[in-house]
């Protein structure tokens, strides 16, 4: 079933749920989400097919998670809004469904963790991200994930260039030095997004996020996390990947005065 249209399920107190940006990736999404519905205090999957054109959708689906679908291609920062709305209307839902005893809106909102697509199996291995927010020491942790392969064993293309904007940027802006600025795997609370809504478009959404969200006063942790993810090659796609990256990190750092006075710190 699409859409929002599945019955309301009251979240548990400190609930969690898993919001997967997901394009084209019908041979791992099955996977990540069995592998995500694994992870304590998880009790809702919502994945966003972002204009998959590969039966993405119908393989969340058959997976158990709650499908959102995009007619066309918006980028992640969209599609993590949009799975962001859906969690909201399922809450709001399971608040009016509580009954007068419990009173209207009186269900938890859950909590967010943003995970990517194409993790499969290693997705548990982002469990360790939740437990600051749930427990109150954090508003906002990001995955820090060890060095990633490609699966012939080879190092992933690229040179840190995008990665050395980020956080300079953030830096400048912020007074901190993220050791990975640019992950995707995050886990934070409702007021914490809703602070930082709307988000940055494209893949400037991660380093407008902790620019955001630090400068308004939101704690932030960085985690390690054992998760792996399909790191991009030397080949065209990927040079044209990075590409993409720098000019959405460019225009994010830009709206917010944070392009670094000097080159990308090491």
């Amino acid at each position: 079933m699409s859409g929002t249209d599945l019955p309301p399920v009251e979240p548990a107190r400190g609930s969690v749920a898993c919001v997967i940006p997901a394009k084209d990736e019908v041979e791992r999404i099955g996977a990540t989400i069995d592998a995500v519905r694994k992870i304590a205090g998880v009790d809702l999957v919502v994945v966003v097919d972002d204009g998959s054109t590969d039966g993405t959708a119908e393989a969340a689906e058959r997976a158990g998670a709650t499908v959102v679908r995009h007619p066309r291609n918006r980028g992640k920062a969209a599609a993590m809004e949009t799975g962001a709305a859906a969690v909201a209307k399922l809450d709001a839902g399971a608040g009016a469904g509580a009954g007068a005893g419990a009173g209207a809106g009186a269900a938890q909102p859950r909590h967010l963790l943003f995970l990517d697509a194409d993790l499969a199996d290693s997705a548990t291995g982002a469990e360790p991200l939740i437990e600051p927010v749930l427990a109150g020491r954090a508003d906002m942790t990001i995955g820090t994930l060890p060095a990633q392969l490609r699966p012939d064993g080879s190092k992933p293309g690229g040179h840190g260039f995008v990665v050395r904007l980020a956080r300079s940027g953030i830096e400048q802006a912020t007074g901190w030095a993220p050791e990975q600025p640019l992950s995707g795997q995050r886990c934070l609370t409702r007021v914490a997004l809703e602070a930082a809504l709307p988000l940055a478009p494209g893949f400037g959404v991660e380093a407008a996020l902790s620019i955001d969200l630090g400068r308004k006063g939101f704690r932030i942790l960085e985690i390690p996390i054992d998760v792996r993810h399909r790191a991009s090659g030397t080949d065209l796609r990927g040079q044209l990947h990075r590409a993409r990256q720098y000019l959405h990190l460019r225009r994010a750092l830009s709206a917010r005065n944070a392009l670094p006075s000097r080159g990308p710190s090491k």
